[in-house]
């Protein structure tokens, strides 16, 4: 048994099969190389110079190893490309497994998200609910001349949403960015959260400051 020979019964991958196929190549080429040696000592024996049984029995027996080669390629070949299909199918059937997983654990992170919400939810129903009563306290506190004790909303809630970001993944999704910035104008001043206030409201501690309207032409000294 030829070492090559050897090679190709322990081949299993079609890339063992590949480099197996190349080293053949090589003998191939180095056989087809001398029979055109052996063809030239051949002609040279028909006109008398070299011996001519022995020019073709070294021809016919080149001509044998190279036709040799020729059908071990075509096996190895044919090998490889089942090799090659075999690992295709078993790429697939990994990936098919890894897909499962990544499905399973894609479910539990919506049913996190949908958790989250849902807290968020509930979260914001009861701050609505307190928005509601301060509000109610503060419009008695104004009533009674009291502003000292009046609470400044806006103040609080921009106090209480301030804070670093977290930043967005670069590949985010046209769907998940849209559902980031949803979730970030909840945050955001101006946001769904964050209505402006009242004209002449006090904003972050300080009152606004109303500028009067210009008099008509006719009142200007």
């Amino acid at each position: 048994m030829t070492p090559h020979a050897e090679a190709l019964g322990k081949a299993r991958t079609a890339a063992d099969f590949a480099a197996v196929i190349a080293l053949l190549d090589t003998d191939l080429n180095d056989a087809v190389a001398r029979r055109r040696e052996l063809e030239q000592a051949e002609d040279r024996a028909v006109f008398g110079d070299g011996n001519l049984a022995a020019a073709r029995a070294a021809l016919d027996a080149c001509n044998d190893v190279i036709t040799m080669l020729e059908k071990t390629i075509c096996i190895a070949d044919s090998r490889r490309i089942d090799a090659a299909e075999s690992e295709a199918r078993a790429d697939i059937a990994a990936l098919g497994d890894e897909m499962a997983a990544k499905i399973a654990t894609l479910t539990e992170r919506w049913r996190s998200a949908r958790r989250l919400v849902e807290q968020l939810r509930q979260e914001l129903f009861e701050a609505d609910a307190l928005v509601r009563a301060i509000a109610t306290a503060n419009g008695l506190f104004d009533a009674a001349g009291v502003d000292d004790l009046k609470v400044n909303l806006t103040a609080a809630r921009r106090a209480a949403m301030a804070g670093a970001r977290a930043a967005a993944p670069s590949r985010l999704s046209r769907a998940g960015l849209q559902a980031d910035r949803l979730l970030l104008s909840l945050l955001a001043i101006g946001g769904a959260l964050d209505p402006r206030p009242a004209l002449g409201a006090p904003v972050a501690g300080l009152k606004t400051n109303v500028i009067p309207a210009s008099k008509p032409l006719g009142e200007r000294g």
